[in-house]
C-alpha cells in the first residue's frame, strides 16, 4: 500500500494511537533493536567490572597481560553488537518520526484546504502557520522522545535494577529511594510547565501575525507614516515571546541538573555500604569487580532515571502542540474526480426563484430568475450592496441558496467540487495572486503558452519590458504589481483556465475606459461559445451585452439594455449618470 494510500485509510487522525497504528513495521524493528541493545547495556558494567579484578589478578601475579586482552577483545565484540542494536534502533525511530511529521502534515494540509471560508477566516494566519509548522514539530518530537524513552529508559532500567538485585537486593532498595523523588518533582511540575508552553505557542502565534501584517502592510504603514508606531508595536510582540520562550525553556531544561543531583545521591551509599561488602563486613560477599559492576550500574541507570523525569516535561510539551492541532485533524478528503458529465456538451444555464442570504441575515435577492445560452454575456448590476457579488459566489457554492440552478437539467448544488471546477471559472474582486511569477499565477501548473492571453488583457506589452518578463515575481498577494496590472493577471488567469460558464466580478474596475473596450473585445472574442456572467458597477460596455440582469431592492429585472432604458427608471438613471459622468471627465 502506498504512502499516501496509507495516508487517507487513517481512522482517527484526530487521536496520537493511529499516527503509531501507521507506522507498525517500524516500530517493530524499533522494539527488537531497542530490546538487544538496551538488554545488551548491562555488558558495559559487567566487563568493567571484571577488567577492574583482572587488573588487581595480574598485579597479583595471578594471571597474565594476554588474559587482560583477551577480555577487552571480547568486550570490545560485544560492545560493537550492542552498538550496531542502538543505531538500528536510532534509524528506524528516526525514520518514524519522519513518517509520523509527514502524515501530520498531510491531514493538516488536507483539513485546512478543505475548510469553508468561513471556518479559514476564523483561523488566523500566524496561528495556521506556527500549527502547521512549530506544533507538528513539538508533537512529533514528543512522540519521538517517548518512542526512544521506552527503550532507552524503561527497559534498561529494568535490566539494571535486575542487575542491582542480583549483587545485593538491601542495598539496591536503599540507594534507589531517591530515584522516585526526581520523578515526583518532574510530576509535581508538569502543570507549570504546560502553563509556560501554552503561553508560549500564544505568544508564537502574535508574533507571526504581527510579522506578517507588518510586510502585507508595509506600503500603507510608509504612506501614512505609521511605520515607527508599527515597528514599537512589533517590538512589543518579539519582547513578550522573548520572554515567554524563555520561562518555557527554564522550566523544561533547567532542572535537569536537579533530577541528575538527586538520582545520583544513592552513588554515596554504595561507596559506603559497598566498601563494607569487598571488606566483608558488609551484608554480602564483594570482590572488586562485583562493586565496580555495582557502582557503575548503578550510576548508568541513575542517569538514565534523570533522563525520564525530562521525558515528562516533553511529554507536556507535546501535549500543548497536540491539543491546539487537534481540532483541525480531520478524516482525509479525497477528491472526487468521478463525474457522468459530458463537459463537452454546450450547456444551458436557467436561474429559477432563486433567493441569496448569508447565514443568520435577512435575504439580500428574493426570487430571481433569468437564463444564459452559450456565447451570450448576460451583465449583473444594480446599486451599492445589492447583493451583485452574493449572486457570483451562489455559483461557486460559498453562498446557499434557495431556488434553483441547473446546468444539462441538473442542479449546481448537486454537483462535486470537481464538477463545478470543470464547469465554472470565477474572477472574484479581490484577485488572489500567488507569491510566484506572473506566468505562474496563470498557469497553475499547465504548461500551455500565456502570450495570448496577456494580450487579450492588454498586459503584453508591459510584461515584456518587465526585468524578468513573464517570469517576474509579482511578491506577496500582487504588492508589486499596480491595482490594474494585478486585475489584468486575475483575468488572464480565468481566461486561461475558462470553462463553459465564467463568472466575472467587476474585472474591468481598474483599467481605464479605452482599455476595457479593448479586453471586452478580446473577451467577447475568446468566449463566443462560453457563457459570460459580467457583474460590474460601470456600465459603458453594458449595450453591447446579450442581456442585462438589473438588481433593485432585493428583486430584478431580466431583459435588454435598450429594454431596461426605456421601461426602468432607476437603470436610465444610473447609466445615464455613468455616460455624463465620463463626457464631464474627458
Amino acid at each position: 500500500m502506498s504512502k499516501q494510500r496509507r495516508i487517507k485509510n487513517v481512522t482517527a487522525p484526530n487521536r496520537i494511537l493511529s499516527y503509531f497504528k501507521m507506522e507498525l513495521c517500524p516500530l517493530t524493528l524499533v522494539t527488537i533493536s531497542g530490546i538487544l541493545y538496551n538488554a545488551g547495556m548491562l555488558a558495559g558494567p559487567y566487563f568493567e567490572g571484571l577488567l577492574a579484578q583482572r587488573l588487581l589478578d595480574i598485579i597479583k601475579g595471578y594471571k597474565d597481560f594476554y588474559s587482560m586482552v583477551r577480555l577487552a577483545i571480547t568486550y570490545l565484540a560485544v560492545i560493537l553488537i550492542v552498538q550496531l542494536m542502538r543505531s538500528i534502533k536510532r534509524f528506524y525511530v528516526r525514520r518514524f518520526a519522519n513518517n509520523t511529521s509527514r502524515n501530520m502534515r498531510h491531514m493538516l494540509y488536507n483539513s485546512l484546504v478543505n475548510m469553508s471560508k468561513d471556518e479559514l477566516e476564523q483561523e488566523v494566519l500566524g496561528a495556521v502557520m506556527t500549527k502547521a509548522i512549530a506544533d507538528v514539530d513539538a508533537c512529533v518530537e514528543g512522540m519521538r522522545k517517548f518512542t526512544t524513552e521506552v527503550f532507552d529508559t524503561g527497559v534498561v532500567i529494568v535490566a539494571y535494577l535486575s542487575l542491582l538485585f542480583f549483587y545485593d537486593w538491601r542495598l539496591t532498595l536503599i540507594s534507589c529511594i531517591f530515584t522516585p523523588i526526581a520523578y515526583f518533582i518532574a510530576e509535581r511540575l508538569k502543570t507549570r510547565i504546560t502553563c509556560y508552553n501554552a503561553e508560549y505557542k500564544k505568544s508564537t502565534d502574535k508574533l507571526n501575525n504581527a510579522t506578517m501584517d507588518r510586510i502585507s502592510n508595509a506600503i500603507t504603514y510608509r504612506i501614512y507614516g505609521s511605520e515607527q508606531n508599527r515597528d514599537i508595536a512589533y517590538e512589543t510582540h518579539l519582547k513578550n515571546y522573548e520572554k515567554r520562550a524563555v520561562s518555557a525553556n527554564i522550566w523544561e531544561n533547567t532542572m535537569q541538573p536537579l533530577y541528575n543531583i538527586i538520582s545520583m545521591s544513592g552513588a554515596v551509599l554504595i561507596v559506603y555500604l559497598g566498601a563494607k561488602n569487598v571488606l566483608g563486613t558488609g551484608w554480602t560477599s564483594w570482590n572488586i569487580a562485583a562493586f565496580t559492576t555495582f557502582l557503575s550500574a548503578f550510576t548508568k541507570m541513575a542517569l538514565k532515571s534523570s533522563k525520564a523525569a525530562k521525558l515528562f516535561n516533553s511529554v507536556q510539551k507535546a501535549k500543548v502542540s497536540w491539543a491546539r492541532i487537534k481540532p483541525l485533524m480531520k478524516e482525509y478528503v479525497e477528491p472526487n474526480t468521478k463525474t457522468s458529465i459530458d463537459f463537452s456538451q454546450p450547456v444551458k444555464l436557467v436561474v429559477s426563484n432563486l433567493s441569496l442570504r448569508w447565514p443568520g441575515s435577512s435575504w439580500i435577492i428574493k426570487d430571481i430568475s433569468f437564463f444564459a445560452y452559450p456565447g451570450q454575456i448576460i451583465g449583473v448590476t444594480g446599486s451599492i450592496a445589492c447583493g451583485k457579488s452574493t449572486l457570483g459566489k451562489a455559483f461557486i457554492g460559498e453562498v446557499p441558496y434557495d431556488g434553483s440552478i441547473r446546468v444539462w437539467e441538473r442542479e449546481l448544488s448537486e454537483l462535486s467540487d470537481y464538477e463545478r471546477s470543470r464547469l465554472i471559472s470565477y474572477m472574484g474582486h479581490e484577485s488572489e495572486l500567488m507569491s510566484d511569477s506572473i506566468e505562474e499565477n496563470i498557469q497553475l501548473g499547465e504548461q500551455r503558452g500565456i502570450t495570448p492571453y496577456l494580450q487579450a488583457v492588454c498586459f503584453d506589452e508591459e510584461v515584456a519590458q518587465m526585468p524578468q518578463g513573464a517570469s517576474t515575481s509579482v511578491g506577496s498577494s500582487g504588492i508589486r504589481l499596480s491595482g490594474g496590472q494585478q486585475a489584468r493577471t486575475a483575468l488572464a488567469r480565468t481566461l486561461y483556465n475558462a470553462q463553459q460558464i465564467l463568472i466575472l466580478d467587476d474585472p474591468f474596475s481598474a483599467v481605464d475606459r479605452i482599455t476595457e473596450k479593448e479586453i471586452f473585445k478580446n473577451l467577447h472574442t475568446l468566449t463566443k461559445d462560453k457563457i459570460v456572467i459580467l457583474i460590474s458597477h460601470r456600465l459603458y460596455m453594458f449595450p453591447t451585452f446579450d442581456k442585462v440582469l438589473f438588481l433593485d431592492d432585493g428583486a430584478c429585472i431580466f431583459s435588454t439594455h435598450e429594454e431596461l432604458m426605456q421601461e426602468n427608471c432607476a437603470y436610465a438613471k444610473l447609466y445615464n449618470a455613468q455616460v455624463e459622468g465620463s463626457e464631464q471627465n474627458e
